[in-house]
Protein backbone atom coordinates (compact mmCIF):
# COMPACT_ATOMS: atom_id res chain seq x y z
CA UNK A 1 0.00 0.00 0.00
CA UNK A 2 1.25 3.36 -1.28
CA UNK A 3 1.58 6.66 0.94
CA UNK A 4 -1.42 7.98 -0.62
CA UNK A 5 -3.49 4.85 -0.27
CA UNK A 6 -2.75 5.14 3.55
CA UNK A 7 -3.62 8.64 3.84
CA UNK A 8 -6.99 7.98 2.08
CA UNK A 9 -7.72 4.44 4.11
CA UNK A 10 -6.90 6.76 7.70
CA UNK A 11 -9.27 9.37 6.44
CA UNK A 12 -12.00 6.77 6.07
CA UNK A 13 -12.85 5.98 9.42
CA UNK A 14 -15.14 7.72 11.11
CA UNK A 15 -13.68 7.32 14.60
CA UNK A 16 -10.20 8.52 13.26
CA UNK A 17 -11.24 12.02 11.97
CA UNK A 18 -13.21 12.44 15.00
CA UNK A 19 -9.47 11.68 16.85
CA UNK A 20 -8.02 14.41 14.03
CA UNK A 21 -10.87 16.92 14.95
CA UNK A 22 -9.78 16.65 18.72
CA UNK A 23 -6.29 17.13 17.86
CA UNK A 24 -7.15 20.06 15.75
CA UNK A 25 -9.03 22.01 18.47
CA UNK A 26 -6.27 20.82 21.25
CA UNK A 27 -2.91 19.85 19.90
CA UNK A 28 -0.65 17.93 21.81
CA UNK A 29 -3.11 15.86 23.50
CA UNK A 30 -2.19 11.98 25.61
CA UNK A 31 -3.60 9.08 24.85
CA UNK A 32 -5.39 9.86 28.42
CA UNK A 33 -7.44 13.09 27.37
CA UNK A 34 -8.01 11.67 23.40
CA UNK A 35 -9.39 8.96 24.58
CA UNK A 36 -12.36 11.02 26.91
CA UNK A 37 -13.92 12.20 23.96
CA UNK A 38 -14.33 8.96 22.30
CA UNK A 39 -16.65 5.67 22.97
CA UNK A 40 -13.91 3.71 22.64
CA UNK A 41 -11.88 1.47 24.27
CA UNK A 42 -7.64 2.68 25.16
CA UNK A 43 -6.87 -0.06 22.76
CA UNK A 44 -9.18 0.71 19.94
CA UNK A 45 -7.53 4.36 20.58
CA UNK A 46 -4.20 3.38 20.24
CA UNK A 47 -4.73 1.36 16.67
CA UNK A 48 -6.42 4.41 15.21
CA UNK A 49 -3.34 6.57 16.41
CA UNK A 50 -0.65 3.83 14.92
CA UNK A 51 -3.29 3.98 11.57
CA UNK A 52 -2.99 7.65 11.59
CA UNK A 53 1.09 7.92 12.10
CA UNK A 54 1.81 4.96 9.64
CA UNK A 55 -0.61 7.65 7.28
CA UNK A 56 1.87 10.70 8.58
CA UNK A 57 -1.08 12.73 9.90
CA UNK A 58 -0.43 12.61 13.24
CA UNK A 59 2.86 13.36 15.43
CA UNK A 60 4.31 11.86 18.14
CA UNK A 61 6.79 13.36 21.13
CA UNK A 62 7.79 12.17 24.65
CA UNK A 63 7.43 14.72 27.20
CA UNK A 64 8.71 12.57 30.23
CA UNK A 65 6.94 9.59 30.47
CA UNK A 66 3.99 11.13 28.56
CA UNK A 67 3.49 10.62 24.75
CA UNK A 68 1.46 13.88 23.18
CA UNK A 69 -0.14 13.80 19.51
CA UNK A 70 -0.26 16.21 17.16
CA UNK A 71 -1.64 17.13 14.33
CA UNK A 72 0.22 16.91 11.17
CA UNK A 73 -1.70 18.38 7.97
CA UNK A 74 1.11 18.27 5.51
CA UNK A 75 -0.30 15.05 4.00
CA UNK A 76 -3.94 17.08 3.64
CA UNK A 77 -2.21 19.94 2.05
CA UNK A 78 -1.20 17.47 -0.39
CA UNK A 79 -4.32 15.87 -1.26
CA UNK A 80 -5.32 19.30 -1.85
CA UNK A 81 -2.59 20.14 -3.85
CA UNK A 82 -3.12 17.37 -6.21
CA UNK A 83 -7.19 16.94 -6.41
CA UNK A 84 -8.88 19.51 -4.63
CA UNK A 85 -7.08 23.05 -6.46
CA UNK A 86 -7.42 21.90 -9.87
CA UNK A 87 -11.06 21.51 -9.30
CA UNK A 88 -11.30 24.39 -7.25
CA UNK A 89 -9.60 26.61 -10.31
CA UNK A 90 -12.71 26.60 -12.64
CA UNK A 91 -15.19 27.16 -10.28
CA UNK A 92 -13.44 30.41 -8.76
CA UNK A 93 -12.79 31.72 -12.21
CA UNK A 94 -16.26 31.87 -12.95
CA UNK A 95 -17.60 33.25 -9.85
CA UNK A 96 -14.88 36.08 -10.49
CA UNK A 97 -15.87 36.36 -14.20
CA UNK A 98 -19.49 36.57 -12.45
CA UNK A 99 -18.59 39.45 -10.13
CA UNK A 100 -16.79 41.30 -13.56
CA UNK A 101 -19.72 41.54 -15.10
CA UNK A 102 -22.10 42.44 -12.25
CA UNK A 103 -20.12 45.30 -11.40
CA UNK A 104 -19.90 45.97 -14.85
CA UNK A 105 -23.67 46.32 -14.97
CA UNK A 106 -23.74 48.14 -11.94
CA UNK A 107 -21.25 50.71 -13.23
CA UNK A 108 -23.37 51.36 -16.64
Amino acid sequence: MDDTDLLFKALADPSRRKLLDSLHASDGQTLSELCEHLDMTRQAVTQHLGLLEAAGLVAITWRGREKLHFLNTVPLHEIYMRWVRKFDKPRLEALHALKRNLEGKRHE
